[in-house]
């Protein structure tokens, strides 16, 4: 494995760590460090993407960066606004990222998506309305991100199961994965927004999140996934 993966792999188990122990000082040292570490390693890796493509990837995770700083207090609502908005540049990045790679929104990809956004939107604003109109506008980014990654034309070799990329030798077939993962992670921010009580629970809840944000990132972020397709032409 690469050098500075590995290193971001070793910043996110302490991040996780921290955050099920309730040591926010370990958070504010590792957190920071993870999408450096992917930055680090898109930057210096020698496959061949484009320079604008290499461009956007590094310009998302330069606002991952910010949002992971501002999230690393989840409880506080304007730091969960602030660092919402920071993820939704990082999103608009990888969507602009993928649509330059050829890829496009599929009905069959997207309308789950978008009644999973609806259902998600309808229970924060009876919830948790003073963060609903935020996080419903940072879903949408997320979503549209979502249906991108999926796009059975980015990985043209994987099988496509309920919309979704399954993951092969091929990194650009773990994109849709990442970004399901993403989604995940940021439903359960939800979840435990309006629903978790007790210590111990967020605490968990917190690592859960964690964990499967930092694995979204370690597919999402991966050089050799952002090649372009190249889909043979019938003779």
């Amino acid at each position: 494995m690469r050098l500075f993966r590995a290193g971001f792999l070793a910043a996110a188990a302490a991040t996780v760590y921290a955050a099920v122990t309730g040591r926010e000082k370990v958070q504010w040292i590792a957190k920071p460090l993870m999408m450096p570490l992917l930055a680090a390693d898109v930057a210096t890796d020698e496959t061949a993407i484009a320079p604008t493509d290499r461009t956007l990837l590094l310009g998302s995770l330069g606002a991952a960066t910010l949002g992971d700083i501002l999230l690393i207090d989840p409880d506080d609502d304007r730091r969960l606004i602030a660092g919402a908005s920071a993820f939704a540049v990082m999103q608009t990045g990888y969507s602009a990222l993928w649509l330059r790679q050829g890829a496009r929104p599929r009905a069959a990809v997207a309308v789950p998506r978008v009644a999973a956004w609806l259902g998600a939107a309808g229970l924060m604003r009876v919830q948790a309305p003073t963060v609903a109109a935020p996080l419903t506008a940072y879903g949408a980014t997320l979503g549209t991100a979502a249906v991108l990654a999926s796009d059975p034309g980015l990985a043209p070799g994987a099988k496509n199961i309920a919309g979704v990329n399954v993951p092969n030798r091929d990194p650009r077939s773990r994109l849709g994965a990442g970004a399901l993962l993403f989604t995940v992670s940021d439903g359960l921010i939800v979840l435990r927004r309006i629903s978790v009580r007790g210590q111990r629970a967020r605490r968990l809840t917190e690592g859960v999140i964690l964990a499967t944000y930092a694995a979204a990132q370690f597919l999402l972020a991966d050089p050799r996934a952002h090649v372009k397709a190249v889909v043979p032409v019938a003779e």
